[in-house]
C-alpha cells in the first residue's frame, strides 16, 4: 500500500525538530494545529504584505524573516491588521516566525483571529528553511509499506522479500552474525526521494527488534551490538526468496538485468530459490559483493559469454588473435580492496 501524507501542524511541533536545532514553540493560533502542510517548499514572500497575496501557494508554511517583520513594523497599526487580514484568508497552515524576534501584536491577533498556528524559531532565516524543508522532505515523501527484511550488507541497502515463513529473518540473522547491519524486519517503510532514490526505515515501534519462529522476538542491538543496527538505508538491491519448484527453470548465467518496481522507480531484482541445503546468507552476501562489481561496470556474465563468443569466432575465423586475459581486469578490481 502507499500514500502521500500531509503533515498537520501539531505533529510538525511533535517531531524531531528539536534534534535539528529548528525549536518551534507556538505562540497563537493553537485552534488550528490541524491544518495540513502539503508541500516540503516554504514561502518567504514579503510581496504579500505588500497586497501580491498571488504569491502565496496553498499548503506551504510562510516564513516571516527580519525584513518582513521590519515591514510590519513600518507600517501604521490599521495598515498593518489590514495586509495580514488579506493574506490570512488564502490557506496557510502557519506562520513561522524566524531570528527569535518578536512578532507585532497585529500579527498575533490576526493569527488567533484566523486560527493560523504562529511559530517561533530562535534561529537565523537560512538555516530554519533548510531544516524545515528537511523535515518537511521526510515526512512528505511518498510512501510504500513491504513486508520484507532490509539489510545494509557491504554499504549496499539489500531488500529481502518472499512469502511468510520462508526464512526471510533467519536469513537476515545470519547475515547480521557475519557482521552486516539490521535496518528493518517485516516491517519496512520506504520512501521515495527526489527522482531515483528509495530510502527504507523501520517503524519507530519495532526499531532494532526481530521476530524467528520457535524462538520469539529478540533485540538486535543488545545482542550484537550497536554496530549491527542501522535506522535508514537507501534500498538498491532487492532478492527474492522463493520456494524451489524442479518444474522451473531458474536463471544460470545472469546476463540480462531484471528489476521490481517500487514506488515507480525500478531496482535490480534476484530471485533466490529456496532449497535445503542452500546457504542463502551466503549467497545474499555474494548476490551484494556482485552487485558493487557491476555498479563498478564489471560485469561477469557478460565477460564470460562476451569470451565464449569471440572463441566461436575464433574457430569460423582462424588466424584472428585471441581475446585478452580478463583475469588480470578482475584481480586487479579485487586487489583495490573496494570489497573488503
Amino acid at each position: 500500500m502507499s500514500q502521500t501524507p500531509g503533515v498537520s501542524v501539531a505533529a510538525l511541533l511533535r517531531s524531531r525538530s528539536e534534534t535539528l536545532g529548528l525549536g518551534l514553540d507556538l505562540l497563537s493560533g493553537s485552534g488550528g494545529v490541524d491544518r495540513l502542510i502539503t508541500s516540503p517548499h516554504v514561502q518567504k514572500t514579503g510581496l504579500a504584505l505588500a497586497g501580491f497575496h498571488q504569491y502565496l501557494k496553498p499548503g506551504r508554511a510562510l516564513i516571516f524573516g527580519e525584513s518582513e517583520v521590519r515591514f510590519l513594523e513600518s507600517l501604521a497599526a490599521s495598515t498593518r491588521s489590514e495586509a495580514l487580514r488579506l493574506a490570512f484568508m488564502f490557506d496557510l497552515p502557519c506562520v513561522i516566525v524566524t531570528n527569535g524576534l518578536p512578532p507585532p501584536p497585529e500579527l498575533v491577533e490576526e493569527s488567533e483571529r484566523a486560527q493560523v498556528p504562529l511559530l517561533s524559531t530562535p534561529i537565523a532565516t537560512p538555516a530554519a528553511i533548510a531544516k524545515l524543508s528537511s523535515i518537511l522532505e521526510d515526512s512528505l515523501a511518498e510512501l510504500t509499506i513491504l513486508h520484507a527484511v532490509l539489510l545494509d550488507v557491504l554499504g549496499l541497502g539489500i531488500l529481502i522479500t518472499g512469502e511468510s515463513g520462508i526464512g526471510k529473518s533467519e536469513c537476515a540473522l545470519d547475515l547480521i552474525a557475519r557482521g552486516h547491519r539490521l535496518v528493518a524486519d517485516d516491517t519496512v517503510e520506504v520512501r521515495r526521494r527526489s527522482e531515483t532514490i528509495l530510502i527504507g526505515t523501520c517503524p519507530e515501534l519495532t526499531r532494532h527488534h526481530m521476530e524467528l519462529r520457535g524462538l520469539g522476538v529478540i533485540n538486535v542491538k543488545e545482542l550484537f551490538g550497536i554496530a549491527s543496527t542501522r535506522s535508514s538505508k537507501r534500498v538498491e538491491l532487492v532478492v527474492r526468496l522463493e520456494r524451489w519448484d524442479p518444474a522451473r527453470q531458474y536463471e544460470r548465467l545472469g546476463v540480462d538485468d531484471v528489476f521490481d518496481e517500487i514506488l515507480g522507480l525500478r531496482v535490480p531484482l534476484i530471485r533466490m530459490p529456496v532449497a535445503p541445503g542452500r546457504n542463502i546468507a551466503i549467497l545474499v552476501e555474494v548476490a551484494a559483493r556482485n552487485q558493487l562489481l557491476r555498479a563498478r561496470g564489471h560485469h561477469s556474465a557478460r565477460l564470460l559469454a562476451a569470451r565464449v563468443d569471440e572463441s566461436l569466432r575464433q574457430q569460423v575465423l582462424p588466424g584472428v588473435p585471441p581475446p585478452e586475459d580478463e583475469d588480470d581486469d578482475e584481480d586487479e578490481v579485487l586487489d583495490r580492496g573496494d570489497l573488503r
